[in-house]
């Protein structure tokens, strides 16, 4: 705290006593008074309305102080676009509270109170319609401004599912260096794959404690990783990331086919890292030679089922007789679905 600063609190203090020992002196109806009752009256009580407020001052910049790197925190946990429409929405809110003041003027003609009630009614207006106009402010955020100039010179964020961060390659593709802009994990994800993290099931506890492990290894391959405060008022963790997304203007981070969907629909980018690795996968074409090794049967009869190593399905045309060996086939067809690309071939020989 400042010197400047400082002084500033203790002189509106110091004034502010002042003018209460001041009034409390007046308010005293005193019998025939001495000169010296007079000046303790006029003068001391006013000098220990003073004194009292210097001493309090420090107290008061201190919380005055707190106050302020509070909100600093929360504007600057918030969005550019959705800070600058809390603003305005509280300078609106400020606007119609001062427009409508007039309606208060007959609560100052009651006797004896009537300009503290008049005051005091009119500052509890102002802060409700101040306190609703940044609420409304930060739930319509300016759409406009979020998916235009607010966004228009940075690369926008990544918000990361649940199912991105225990599936885990989001890790090595950071690492890769193929994604730009903040990652954020919103808060709601985190308490989420907390309780996956501390389920009864195994191997749910196992998902969840290794999502925990890429998030601490992410946070290392990225300076742009950050804990996102951010809520949406949706109950649903899919439904909060596909506000937040439209709210933020960020893309969303899933391996969710339902979700990618949804949030489609509604507008929001979605960047699906098993889209990505279906695009990466190599092109296989109808009448190409390959060796594949059948591994198991497949669910029609006499079929035979093997992978290349990228995980891409072969269905192999009679290769259950072959079940075990590494035989060349010939590719007949190459089918894409919304799991991933799967192969049909025969056998060669």
């Amino acid at each position: 705290m400042n010197l400047t600063f400082r002084i500033v609190f203790a002189s509106l203090f110091g004034l502010i006593g002042l003018l209460v020992g001041h009034e409390i002196a007046r308010s005293v109806d005193l019998p025939a008074q001495t000169k010296f009752q007079y000046d303790l009256r006029f003068i001391g009580l006013p000098l220990i309305g003073t004194l009292v407020g210097i001493a309090l001052s420090p107290f008061a910049a201190r919380g005055f102080e707190r106050l302020v790197s509070a909100m600093e925190d929360a504007i600057a946990r918030r969005a550019p676009a959705e800070a600058l429409s809390g603003a305005i929405g509280l300078i609106v809110g400020l606007v119609v509270a001062f427009l409508i003041r007039d309606i208060f003027t007959p609560f100052a003609l009651v006797p004896r109170f009537g300009p503290a009630i008049s005051f005091v009614t009119y500052a509890v207006i102002t802060l409700l319609f101040g306190y609703f106009g940044v609420r409304v402010g930060l739930r319509q955020r300016l759409t406009w401004w979020s998916h235009g100039a607010a966004f228009h010179s940075e690369v926008a964020p990544k918000l990361l599912d649940t199912s991105v961060i225990v599936d885990g390659r989001i890790l090595e593709i950071v690492q890769a260096g193929f994604l730009d802009g903040r990652l954020m994990v919103p808060k709601f994800v985190l308490r989420e794959l907390q309780l996956i993290a501390d389920s009864a099931d195994p191997v749910k506890r196992s998902r969840g404690r290794r999502g925990l492990e890429v998030l601490n290894k992410l946070k290392e391959a990225s300076l742009g990783l950050e804990v996102s405060e951010h809520d949406a008022p949706e109950k649903d963790v899919d439904g909060k990331l596909i506000s937040l997304g439209r709210t933020l203007g960020a893309q969303i981070l899933t391996n969710d086919y339902n979700l990618n969907r949804v949030a489609k629909v509604q507008g929001v980018s979605v960047l699906n890292i098993n889209e990505l690795a279906n695009a990466l996968k190599p092109v296989v074409m109808p009448g190409e030679e390959m060796f594949a090794k059948v591994v198991k049967e497949g669910k029609e009869p006499n079929q035979g089922v093997a992978y290349l190593d990228d995980g891409t399905m072969i269905v192999v045309e009679n290769g259950k007789r072959v079940m075990g060996e590494e035989v060349e086939v010939l590719v007949t067809s190459v089918l894409q679905t919304a799991a991933g690309r799967m192969i049909f071939a025969k056998l060669k020989r």
